[in-house]
């Protein structure tokens, strides 16, 4: 299995993060896919980058909710990093109207410059969309990049939202959220093709039930991977393999 999207590196692991990692790997995870937040989360995620290069993959952006008044200099910072190695994705970038909305002009500033900066360095975008999915999309409208693709990370929304960002040419981030009772995606994933569909946790947060309300973890993505196949009457393995697969296409972007 592939973690899409894991924030391995945040301090909620900092007593447990080798054992936590353990599990992972025993439950037959490959690959964790690591987003940044801003400059004070990418050497944590450097660290484990290096410590495990084969297995923890870096992605580099600016995540909505951290940018202020100075986000100009966190973008620069960004493409420092873009000029000394290969990063999967830039990301996590996208547009948060949840938490507040003091910032909503950089947010959308933001989000363009990484989207042109992932054309550029020809890599795709990892999507943080919260209460703000059609303002995402109409950025994204906006731009009108036949070449940027990417994840609508912890995917959320209706089937017409699931079909538009298909439409665009993005694949759907599946969580812990498909696990919730009231999550809505019960009415979403049996009508989505699952070539269109990857595995994360957004560990720490978000975790499936039976844990929810609990620190979250990478080896809780088999809970989702089983979700999946309840909701599509297909067995788990099915599920893992083509999940995988579209995972590991999102390399080859």
């Amino acid at each position: 299995m592939i973690e899409t999207h894991a924030h391995i590196y945040s301090e909620d692991y900092n007593e447990d993060r080798e054992t936590m990692l353990e599990r992972a790997w025993n439950a037959g995870i490959s690959q964790i896919w690591m987003p940044n937040c801003d400059h004070a989360t990418i050497e944590p995620m450097m660290a484990l980058a290096d410590q495990y290069p084969d297995q923890c993959l870096p992605m580099i952006g600016l995540h909505p909710c951290y940018v202020k008044e100075d986000f100009e200099k966190e973008l620069a910072v960004v493409e420092q990093w873009l000029s000394k190695r290969k990063f999967i994705a830039i990301g996590e970038i996208g547009m948060d109207l949840f938490w507040d909305k003091t910032y909503r002009t950089q947010q959308e500033e933001a989000f363009l410059y990484q989207c042109k900066l992932a054309v550029k360095h020809n890599i795709w975008i990892d999507i943080h969309s919260r209460d703000a999915f059609q303002e995402t999309v109409a950025l994204i409208e906006k731009l009108a990049e036949p070449a940027l693709t990417g994840i609508f990370h912890c995917f959320t929304g209706s089937l017409a939202d699931a079909e538009k960002a298909i439409e665009l040419g993005f694949k759907l981030g599946i969580g812990g959220v498909a696990t919730f009772k009231n999550g809505g995606l019960d009415k979403v994933i049996p009508y989505v093709d699952l070539k269109h569909l990857v595995l994360e946790t957004d560990s720490p947060y978000l975790a499936p039930v039976p844990y929810r309300g609990k620190r979250n973890e990478v080896s809780y993505i088999e809970i989702v991977a089983q979700r999946i196949g309840d909701l599509k009457q297909i067995s788990k393995e099915e599920v893992i393999v083509a999940t995988t697969e579209n995972a590991l296409a999102m390399l080859s972007v």
